[in-house]
């Protein structure tokens, strides 16, 4: 007796793979979408951008390999441009300025505008004039707010600033005429010329923090200054870093003040990196120096900004 063997049924075999869309129609598509169209539009800009940021950089880069007065044909001399700047006696004590400023310009301008910021959004009442008021020193021109620093310097005892102090019993001071007071005096000006546009950047910030943060505190008893402490700078302190960052960048780069204030006087007490580069290209007529050394200002920065950056990476994303 022969026994039936069962049909077995099998599972459905699963579906074939959906073939690619071919490339063609995936260019149509992206033709009808306005692909192209965008890529017309874009084109020109990133060409624009190209040519005027990054153009003068790579110039800038070639430009330091040479030695021309921009007037008589380029001459290819490798590395003794760089060679040259950093042998300079004079390069040391630039650096040690532009340092010194930067340092002071941290310590004594930095918290300026944080203070400024935190007082006005703590008065809450006619805030937009302390705003405008606050933001005026920007307004006016550097040049114009510098020539008229300069007559509150007059080192005499009728200058603007001897005679304020003279009231208390101060002075009077020789300001920008004294090698210990030049640079402290241009710093004192440099705070109140950028003071207030960054106070703007901050009161900005501030106006991000939850205000449920400042009422359970001011229902836990907490005064301004513990508010300001526990609240304020923990919630401001992206920005802090970042604005940081940038007047460190700016510090180092010193150079509308010296110049007009001081030209580097007096005996190089204020001569600073930008102000030694000027006077490579525009005194003495080496634009190859000048710009080997804006290369080596640029390639510090730049290790500055990585160095502070991951230096300040986990306070920063810290809660």
């Amino acid at each position: 007796m022969v026994t039936a063997i069962p049909e077995i049924s099998l599972p459905p075999a699963p579906p074939a793979p959906r073939a690619r869309r071919p490339f063609a129609r995936r260019a149509r598509k992206w033709l009808r979408s306005g692909g192209l169209t965008a890529v017309l539009f874009a084109v020109p800009i990133v060409l624009a951008f190209l040519y005027f940021s990054w153009g003068p950089i790579v110039q800038g880069i070639v430009l330091s390999f040479q030695k021309t007065n921009m007037v008589a044909p380029s001459e290819w001399v490798g590395w003794i441009n760089f060679e040259y700047v950093l042998s300079d006696p004079g390069l040391p004590q630039a650096a040690l300025n532009t340092a010194y400023f930067a340092l002071l310009a941290l310590i004594f301008g930095f918290p300026v505008p944080i203070f400024l910021a935190v007082m006005i959004n703590e008065l809450r009442r006619y805030d937009g004039l302390y705003n405008a008021l606050a933001y005026l020193p920007a307004v006016v021109p550097p040049v114009a707010a510098i020539l008229l620093w300069k007559f509150f310097f007059e080192p005499g005892p009728d200058g603007i600033f001897n005679t304020i102090l003279g009231w208390v019993g101060l002075g009077p001071f020789p300001w920008l005429n004294s090698e210990a007071m030049a640079m402290p005096s241009i710093v004192l000006y440099a705070t109140w010329a950028g003071a207030g546009a960054t106070a703007i950047i901050y009161i900005a910030a501030l106006n991000t923090v939850r205000t449920e943060l400042y009422e359970a505190a001011e229902i836990d008893g907490a005064g301004i200054w513990s508010r300001i402490w526990h609240i304020t700078i923990p919630q401001l302190r992206g920005v802090i870093l970042v604005m940081m960052l940038l007047q460190l960048i700016g510090t180092f780069q010193l150079f509308t003040e010296p110049f007009l204030f001081t030209g580097g006087g007096p005996n190089n007490a204020t001569q600073t990196i930008l102000l030694k580069i000027y006077n490579y290209a525009f005194v003495y007529g080496d634009y190859g120096a000048a710009t080997a050394l804006s290369v080596i200002l640029a390639a510090f920065l730049a290790v500055l900004s990585l160095v502070y950056y991951y230096a300040t990476k986990k306070w920063s994303t810290s809660s």
